[in-house]
C-alpha cells in the first residue's frame, strides 16, 4: 500500500476558453471535484394577462423594427418563471417561431461597431460584451434601452447568493465552483478596471462598479447562446426569453444560425419549438442535456428533480513525487488523458469506462511495476481494463472509498433530512436548489462506494495479470490447476 499517493484536495477553479453548451454562455467549464490524487407539463398562460409596461415597449419596439408583426406564432408574456414566450396559435414540433436579423444581435461585431469598440479589441469577448451591456444599461438613449429595461436584476444562480445562502451549501462541490467563478469575476473586474475603465472614464457615462460586472456576467451567463456557426458569444433580444422544459429530451432543431435569402449577406437566429405547443402555452426548449444540476444552478439558478441530473466528479491525478510518474503519464497520454484526469460519475448510470483502467495505472507499483517497462507500452492499456493484482485492486477499492467517507462527513445534514425538506412546497427557491444539491451529490457518493465497496468484496474472486497470463501459456487450466506436462 502507499497512502502518500492517495489524499483529498479542493477543486481548483479556472476559466478556460468556450466549450460547447446552448444557451448559456459557456466559456466557464470548471467542473466541481472530488480530487483523488492518487498519489412541466406545458404551462397555460391567460393569452389576455396583460403584460408589464417595459415588456409592452420592448414588443411594440420589435414590431416597429420589422423583427416581428402581428402574424408572428409567439409574444413575449408573464410566466412562473418571469418573462417568457407564450404561442399566438397552436404551434407544430419544429416550427418556426422566430427569427431575429443579426442586427439585433449583441455579440462582439456590436462591441467593436460602438464607441468603445477600439479599447474592447484585445478582451476575452465575454468581458467586452459584459462591459457594452453595462454602458449601454447607463446610456438612456441606447438603442438597446427597451432590452436592457426588461433584463432581471439578478437570478438564483449561485453567484448571487449571500454567505448564509451559501452556507447551505456547506460541503458541496458546488460550493467551491461557486467560490472560484466569483474570484474569477472579481479579479477580471480588477483588471479590466485598471487597464480600460479608468483610463477611459470618457466613454463611460458613469463609474461601474463589481456588482455591475457581476451583473453583466450573470446575464450572459444566464441568457447567452453559444454553439453557434460563427459565433462564440451572442446575446438573442426577445429568443432570449425561451424557458426550459425538463420533459423536452432532445436539443435537435432548435435553434440554427441560417443566411437571411440568396442576395444577403445578412444572418438570421432562427428558433424552432422542438415540441407541439397549443395557444396560450409556454413555447419552450431544452436548454442542455448533458449539464449537472449542480451546472444547472450555476448557470440559470434551477435544477431538476430528476436523478440523472444528479452527478459527482472524480479528479484522479498522478503524483509528481510517484518513482514511476513518467512513465505512467506518458501512458496516460498515450490512451487520452494526462497527469490530472475528471470522470464525471452520474446517479444510476454505469462508471466512465476510462474511470477504472486509469485508477490501475496509478495505483500500480511493487510487484506490479513491471508493466511499465517499454516492451508493454503498447499493450498496458488493454491489461489495465482488467485486474491487475490483488493488492493494485485492492489499494484502489480502498481509497475510493476513504474519498467518498471523507466527503460524506463535509455536509451539516444527512440525506433524510434533505429529502424531508424537499416535501415542503413553501421551502424558498434558492434553500430549494441548496437541499436537492446536496442530497444529490450524496446520492451519487453513496453510489460511488457502494461500486467499490462490492468490488472489494469481489476480490477473491477475480481473475488477475499473472492467472491469465499463465493460462494463455497453457501451464494453468481453466479452473487454476497447475497443468503437468510429462515427456515420453
Amino acid at each position: 500500500m502507499a497512502p502518500s499517493l492517495f489524499t483529498l484536495s479542493s477543486p481548483s477553479s479556472t476559466f478556460p476558453s468556450s466549450s460547447t453548451t446552448l444557451k448559456p454562455f459557456s466559456s466557464f467549464s470548471t467542473k466541481p471535484t472530488l480530487s483523488i490524487h492518487f498519489v412541466k407539463r406545458p404551462i397555460s398562460v391567460s393569452a389576455t394577462a396583460d403584460p408589464p409596461p417595459q415588456l409592452q415597449t420592448f414588443w411594440q419596439w420589435l414590431q416597429d423594427q420589422g423583427v416581428v408583426s402581428a402574424k408572428s406564432p409567439v409574444r413575449p408574456g408573464m410566466v412562473p418563471e418571469g418573462l417568457g414566450l407564450i404561442a399566438k396559435k397552436n404551434i407544430s414540433r419544429n416550427e418556426v417561431v422566430l427569427e431575429i436579423p443579426n442586427r439585433f444581435w449583441i455579440n462582439q461585431e456590436a462591441v467593436a461597431a460602438s464607441e468603445i469598440g477600439t479599447v474592447c479589441s484585445g478582451l476575452k469577448p465575454w468581458v467586452s460584451v459584459a462591459l457594452f451591456l453595462i454602458r449601454e444599461r447607463f446610456r438612456q438613449d441606447s438603442q438597446w434601452r427597451v432590452y436592457l429595461d426588461i433584463l432581471p436584476e439578478l437570478t438564483d444562480s449561485t453567484v448571487f447568493w449571500s454567505e448564509e445562502e451559501l452556507a447551505e451549501v456547506q460541503g458541496t462541490q458546488l460550493l467551491s465552483t461557486t467560490l472560484g467563478v466569483k474570484e474569477y469575476v472579481q479579479n477580471e473586474f480588477l483588471k479590466v478596471e485598471e487597464e480600460i475603465i479608468l483610463p477611459n472614464k470618457q466613454l463611460f457615462p458613469a463609474p461601474i462598479t463589481s456588482d455591475d460586472f457581476f451583473w453583466a456576467f450573470g446575464i450572459l451567463r444566464s441568457r447567452a447562446f453559444s454553439r453557434l456557426r460563427g459565433q462564440n458569444l451572442v446575446l438573442i433580444p426577445l429568443a432570449d426569453l425561451i424557458n426550459h422544459s425538463p420533459n423536452i429530451t432532445t436539443e435537435d432543431y432548435a435553434w440554427e444560425i441560417k443566411g437571411a435569402g440568396l442576395f444577403s449577406r445578412d444572418l438570421l437566429f432562427s428558433l424552432r419549438s422542438p415540441v407541439s405547443v397549443k395557444a396560450g402555452e409556454q413555447v419552450l426548449i431544452q436548454y442542455d442535456l448533458d449539464k449537472s444540476n449542480a451546472e444547472l444552478a450555476l448557470d440559470y439558478g434551477f435544477i431538476e428533480s430528476k436523478s440523472e441530473r444528479n452527478a459527482y466528479t472524480l479528479t484522479l491525478e498522478i503524483s509528481e513525487s510517484d518513482p514511476f510518474f513518467g512513465d505512467k503519464l506518458d501512458i496516460a497520454e498515450t490512451n487520452g488523458l494526462g497527469e490530472t484526469a475528471y470522470f464525471d460519475i452520474v446517479m444510476g448510470r454505469p462508471l466512465p469506462p476510462a474511470l477504472i483502467p486509469y485508477l490501475r495505472l496509478v495505483a500500480l507499483g511493487g510487484t506490479d511495476a513491471f508493466l511499465l517497462e517499454s516492451i508493454f507500452r503498447n499493450t498496458i492499456w488493454g491489461h489495465l481494463d482488467l485486474p491487475v493484482s490483488r493488492a493494485n485492486e485492492e489499494l484502489i477499492c480502498r481509497v475510493i472509498c476513504d474519498a467518498c467517507k471523507s466527503a460524506l462527513s463535509g455536509y451539516h445534514t444527512a440525506i433524510e433530512e434533505d429529502e424531508k425538506l424537499m416535501e415542503d412546497e413553501n421551502l424558498d427557491s434558492r434553500l430549494k436548489i441548496a437541499v436537492g444539491i446536496r442530497a444529490g451529490e450524496k446520492k451519487v457518493l453513496q453510489q460511488i462506494d457502494e461500486i467499490f465497496k462490492g468490488r472489494e468484496s469481489e476480490l477473491d474472486e477475480l481473475e488477475y495479470y499473472q492467472e491469465r497470463r499463465l493460462k494463455d501459456l497453457g501451464l494453468v487450466g481453466e479452473q487454476g490447476e497447475i497443468i503437468f506436462w510429462e515427456t515420453n
